[in-house]
């Protein structure tokens, strides 16, 4: 599984869902002006422009582990201080924000308990630790054809399911672990347009991810045939796609 790709393959795989899932999330965290906000595991950006939409460039910050995200979040967001950084060693000073965030990324850290109560000692006492995953376990989060089309042609293959956050009470229960009081969590979703199926399929082809990396191990027949599978899974273009992720809340 690799992240290390260019931003704009990463747009054109999740950055569909995940632009529009930014302003979900910021709503659920009580993001608005006057706070200092951290965006952890920022990517190319889509969540940290939202934050600077709402709270100003220069009250916002954010890390993520990947040079080539840093540096198009940085380009992207050339007022905000964007740091390469693991979730599990945030370079801030205790308490330093009002609100933290994680979008689509407590079920990539190498230790998601470590990395929320990193988020948690960034974020002064009384502020707001926030986070989502899609719900790959329902099989409601963006990449579902394509893991239900995979499992259909070899029952044996490891999709995102059983990935931290991926079911409900997951992130709660993590939340928990790492400290944070007053939990709560909800479903948070989105609708994006597809007009072709090649819309929808080439990024899969870009290697991102799970669902990319799976894709590139097979060979070019089983290739052709998962893409067939995932045309007959989805409706006829253009078909719009409701993606649901679950999205946890706690104070620090």
């Amino acid at each position: 599984m690799s992240f290390d790709v260019p931003a704009d393959a990463y747009d054109r795989f999740m950055g569909r869902y995940s632009g529009p899932l930014s302003s979900r999330l910021a709503d659920f965290a009580g993001v608005r002006a006057g706070r200092r906000v951290l965006d952890v595991g920022c990517g190319p950006g889509a969540l940290t422009a939202e934050l600077v939409s709402r709270v100003g460039a220069s009250a916002v910050s954010a890390v993520d582990p990947a040079g080539r995200f840093v540096a198009a979040a940085r380009a992207r967001n050339p007022s905000v201080r964007v740091e390469l950084a693991p979730a599990e060693r945030l370079p801030f000073p205790h308490d330093a924000f009002d609100v933290a965030l994680a979008q689509l990324v407590v079920n990539f850290m190498a230790d998601p308990r470590a990395g929320l109560a990193e988020m948690r000692r960034v974020t002064r006492p009384g502020g707001i630790v926030a986070a989502c995953v899609w719900a790959h376990a329902e099989g409601r989060g963006p990449l579902s054809p394509f893991w239900d089309a995979a499992r259909q042609i070899d029952s044996s293959t490891r999709d995102e399911s059983e990935l931290p956050g991926s079911r409900q009470g997951d992130l709660s229960r993590l939340f928990e672990s790492a400290g944070l009081s007053d939990v709560e969590e909800t479903a948070l979703s989105v609708s994006v347009e597809h007009p072709t199926f090649d819309e929808w399929w080439e990024p899969f082809t870009f290697g991102v991810g799970t669902a990319g990396a799976h894709l590139a191990s097979l060979d070019p027949e089983h290739q052709a045939q998962l893409r067939e599978r995932c045309r007959a899974v989805l409706p006829d273009p253009p078909f719009v796609f409701t993606a649901s992720a679950w999205g946890a809340r706690g104070i620090a």
